[in-house]
């Protein structure tokens, strides 16, 4: 198999959406604006993909996703090792668990297990308007930091998602629970909720579950597949989201990457 670098969206779409709930990041990441951050590595034959790996150059830390199922991992093991030299020194990485050691000789840290669910039950998350969520927009970003810095310190928000008019909150009279979206692209049909958070002295309440609902009523009229990660590891979360009609559908690992220098 040959090793390409690939820059026809259409292609990878083609691939990605074999597994769409597995791939929501990268197929978020065809969206125009995203982009021009990304390159593209595959493992090919007879110009058929038959893995992909996505480099991410964000503002902060690079991002390396490799996922695949369980037949690909090989594939994906092989991909990554042959590219090891397109990678940065230090870069975050998604990978399909086993994956990390294609990247030899490196430093692992900060390596914490994931989950990504699905979500497969949409009545689960009521017909009926919560009269307490209100929206969230571009209006509410200083409100909104500020909210995430109190009650999910280290939480990636990008304030930029707030014009996808997908973030609600309940007030009380400050905000006190949030949530929003990571992936948020309807030409591909696909969503990630992310950002979901209550206020520490509000916690208890069931007002997580309620906002993650109405997120999930308004992302269901524009998209087919709405899934979201969780740590692997959090069984309340877990059983939290079950109630909400999500389901299950992989584990993989985040962890802190650093390239040894004599690479």
């Amino acid at each position: 198999m040959n090793v390409v670098s690939i820059d026809q969206r259409a292609r990878l779409r083609a691939y990605l959406q074999r597994r769409a709930a597995l791939h929501l990041y990268e197929l978020g990441d065809l969206d125009e604006f995203f982009w021009p951050s990304t390159r593209w590595f595959g493992l090919e034959d007879r110009d058929e993909l038959h893995a992909v790996v996505l480099l991410y150059a964000s503002p902060g830390l690079a991002t390396v996703i490799a996922l695949g199922d369980a037949d690909e991992l090989t594939l994906l093991g092989e991909l990554l090792a042959a590219i090891r030299g397109e990678l940065p020194a230090r870069f975050h990485a998604h990978l399909s668990c086993g994956l990390v050691d294609a990247l030899a000789p490196h430093s692992v840290r900060e390596r914490r297990g994931l989950m990504r669910m699905v979500l497969t039950d949409r009545s689960a998350v009521g017909p009926a308007d919560d009269p307490q969520i209100v929206p969230l927009g571009v209006d509410d970003r200083d409100e909104l930091s500020a909210f995430y810095a109190r009650s999910y310190p280290g939480n990636w928000f990008d304030a930029r998602m707030l014009e996808t008019r997908q973030y609600v909150g309940i007030r009380d009279p400050a905000l006190v629970a949030a949530a929003g979206i990571h992936v948020y692209a309807p030409a591909e049909g696909v969503a990630a909720l992310g950002n979901i958070a209550v206020a520490p002295d509000r916690r208890g309440e069931g007002l997580g579950p309620r906002v993650t609902a109405a997120v999930c009523r308004s992302l269901a009229a524009t998209v087919d597949t709405i899934g979201l990660n969780v740590r692997a590891d959090n069984a309340a979360a877990i059983r939290c989201y079950t109630r909400l009609g999500f389901a299950p559908f992989a584990e993989y690992e985040e962890c802190l990457v650093t390239m040894a220098e004599d690479r």
